[in-house]
């Protein structure tokens, strides 16, 4: 177990590192969150069709689009990966003593902390527009392991998807094709009870649901996780421990 968290900690480290010295991906995820609360959240707040129960509209879609954040920072996480296989660093990690699960799990938590940025430049919006936000620590501190819990589950997948298309051509092309049906196929901008069946069952079986739910129930004052927080985390933590089992089996492919 030792030996894990250090390794771990290790690619933590390089990939904050990688960060700090080029925050301009951060920066540019951040500009269209922005956009969907200040421009979309508005326009939509003065629609009466859409019923958000006791919430206003603005604080029903605040936890939708940090979601929404963190899924198109996370879901293109892949594409550095395929980068570092054409610069040869997979190479060298692969050779190197360190677990197969330590490369992966190392790179899901640096994810979550991409997503804890991503959650601050949410907050310090809503409170901007006079969202009323949980100001609860222990809702706070709930909120950031949501956030990293789905980073890493999006990441994972991404790694997936890198390890199985080998080209960033083809990686994009994929990444944009599932990261607005996943979107809208969730509860992210209006609630499942007014949704078709058929979309409702895609909605239930996408883990975007699944944060989005907690978050909304955790980060809004008044706020309901309508599956209930032991639902929301058990789904999101067997979705992650799937994913991170494949990713672990497929990481070594990515060299060859």
């Amino acid at each position: 177990m030792k030996r894990l968290i250090l390794e771990s900690a290790a690619i933590v480290q390089v990939e904050m590192v990688k960060l700090v010295r080029d925050p301009t991906e951060v920066i540019s995820r951040a500009i269209q969150p922005v956009l969907w609360l200040v421009v979309f959240g508005q326009v939509l707040a003065q629609v009466r069709g859409i019923h958000t129960g006791q919430l206003s509209y603005l604080a029903f879609i605040t936890p939708g689009i940090l979601a929404q954040s963190v899924l198109f920072s996370a879901i293109f996480y892949g594409i550095a990966v395929i980068w570092e296989r054409d610069l040869g660093v997979v190479h060298k990690l692969l050779v190197s003593p360190a677990l197969r699960f330590s490369l992966v799990f190392g790179k899901a938590v640096a994810a979550g902390f991409r997503g804890i940025l991503q959650a601050v430049v949410i907050f310090l919006l809503a409170i901007v527009m006079h969202v009323s936000l949980n100001a609860d620590p222990f809702a706070i501190l709930a909120v950031l392991a949501s956030v990293m819990l789905g980073s890493g589950i999006f990441a994972t997948f991404s790694l997936i998807i890198a390890c199985i298309v080998r080209t960033r051509e083809r990686f994009m092309g994929i990444g944009q094709l599932l990261t607005m049906p996943m979107f809208f196929a969730s509860n992210a901008i209006y609630p499942l009870d007014i949704m078709p069946p058929w979309l409702r069952v895609i909605a239930q079986i996408n883990p975007l649901t699944y944060l989005i739910d907690a978050l909304r129930g955790l980060m809004i004052k008044g706020g309901v996780s309508v599956h209930g927080y032991a639902v929301d985390f058990s789904v999101m933590l067997g979705v992650f421990a799937f994913l991170l089992f494949v990713a672990v089996r497929l990481y070594p492919t990515l060299a060859e």
